[in-house]
């Protein structure tokens, strides 16, 4: 089992260090492991297995989910939300900051992308909160950080690829992420807070108080993101519709949306729907790829070997969640979020079954370490997002973002002390 294991790594991250596409390689690799250890033939079992994990029904609800976010990061809604959070906002500790937090939050649960969250919201925030003054590194940090809750607020597109490679309810994992995301949120603006009390001279002097009256007026920008968050996440906790009945409601509503506040033409339906359909293409590559190495080591027995190994050494449930934290930071290094999930899930999950560790929340826990991931050198997209709408070196940006890194590793323990952030709410609605 170790000439096995040290094979299919080696060979592994020596396509992957080539430079050869995720979805090529795990092709290749599962095609080079039933050649070299089995006299099964490759071809047929290639052609099986990558039916099967891309034709699942619960893959249906990612291209529309992603055309969603497609549409609406080309809209107008993240100067909407802008103009109507600021009236609120101003007055706390931290002021115009936490538009990055409470901005990406809201924009999270219509987009379902941590990319697209912080590159919508940080068009308007980055040279908006500039102008005005605020710390470079903290306006940095807190979207970059704060972009993460694209994957934890439903409807994620992250939960969608676990809850395929796992085989669990996705509307049950969405409905699992909200108190997480929460969670996150008051850790993040809570930082923010407290930073602004010990700093207040990094922070611009409070804007003319606001009445209720205007306050409210300012609000109204807001109701239409939060109809159409509550259509697709409402439909869902209700039981109305499905993840995929739900996410092709979030379609019609952003195009609706987009066409209302002015923001659609032809050129931005293509250019959304061309953009959609080349990341779920991407998507469902890595997917069916990653099915049929899955199977061809399920030939082997790795899988299997390397939980048995795990379970050899003879570590509590807690022990298991710390070490698979440092795995899934060091793979944030090297791999992107779809990618860590479709490679982990077969061996990881008969692993986290045998210690006990309930799916969904492992699922929530594995969306908050990929979060991490997204944040992390060399190649977290939202360092690289945050390079192009700031023009900084990726040292500075990384260097920014390294309180709110911290607190996702504090997430991480609050939710394994706490594990009803993550259950609770889908068994009470589920």
């Amino acid at each position: 089992m170790i000439l096995e294991t040290v094979f299919v790594l080696g060979l592994l991250f020596a396509l992957l260090l080539g430079g050869v596409w995720i979805g090529l390689a795990l092709f290749a690799l599962g095609w080079a492991t039933l050649t070299v250890f089995t006299d099964t033939l490759p071809g047929p079992l290639m052609a099986n297995t990558t039916w099967g994990a891309a034709s699942a029904w619960s893959l249906t609800a990612l291209p529309m989910f992603i055309w969603m976010g497609e549409i609406l990061t080309r809209s107008r809604v993240s100067e909407d939300m802008f103009r109507g959070l600021v009236p609120w906002l101003n007055r706390l500790p931290g002021r115009l900051l936490h538009c990055n937090v409470v901005g990406c939050g809201i924009f999270a649960a219509i987009c379902g992308s941590s990319a697209a969250t912080a590159a919508t919201i940080g068009r308007m925030t980055v040279p908006e909160l500039t102008r005005r003054g605020y710390d470079e590194r903290m306006v940095i940090g807190s979207l970059a950080g704060s972009g993460t809750l694209g994957l934890m607020i439903p409807p994620s597109i992250m939960m969608i690829v676990y809850g395929i490679t796992a085989e669990v309810s996705i509307a049950r994992l969405f409905i699992a992420g909200v108190l997480p995301g929460l969670l996150l949120i008051l850790l993040f603006s809570g930082f923010i807070a407290i930073w602004a009390l010990r700093n207040p001279e990094r922070v611009p002097a409070a804007e003319a108080r606001t009445s209720l009256k205007e306050k409210l007026w300012a609000s109204r920008l807001l109701i239409p993101t939060i109809i159409l968050i509550a259509a697709i996440i409402g439909s869902i906790y209700t039981g109305v519709a499905t993840p995929t009945e739900a996410a092709a409601l979030g379609v019609v509503g952003s195009l609706i949306l987009s066409l209302v506040s002015g923001s659609m033409s032809w050129k931005v339906f293509w250019d959304s729907a061309m953009a959609a359909t080349r990341i779920s293409c991407m998507i469902g590559f890595i997917i069916a790829s990653a099915g049929f190495l899955t199977t061809a080591t399920a030939f082997i027995g790795l899988p299997a070997g390397i939980a048995r190994g795990i379970s050899d050494m003879g570590l509590t449930p807690g022990g298991l969640i710390i070490v698979l934290t440092i795995i899934f930071i060091i793979l944030g290094c090297f791999l992107d979020g779809v990618s860590m999930i479709v490679l982990t899930s077969a061996v990881l999950l008969p692993t986290v079954t045998a210690a006990g560790i309930d799916l969904i929340w492992f699922g929530i826990f594995v969306i908050l370490v990929v979060e991490m991931a997204q944040i992390t050198p060399p190649v977290g997209f939202n360092l690289f997002v945050l390079q192009s709408l700031t023009g900084r070196d990726m040292f500075t940006i990384a260097r920014a973002t390294l309180p709110f890194f911290f607190l996702l590793l504090l997430a991480v323990a609050i939710l394994w002390f706490a594990p009803w952030l993550a259950v609770w709410l889908p068994k009470a609605m589920l």
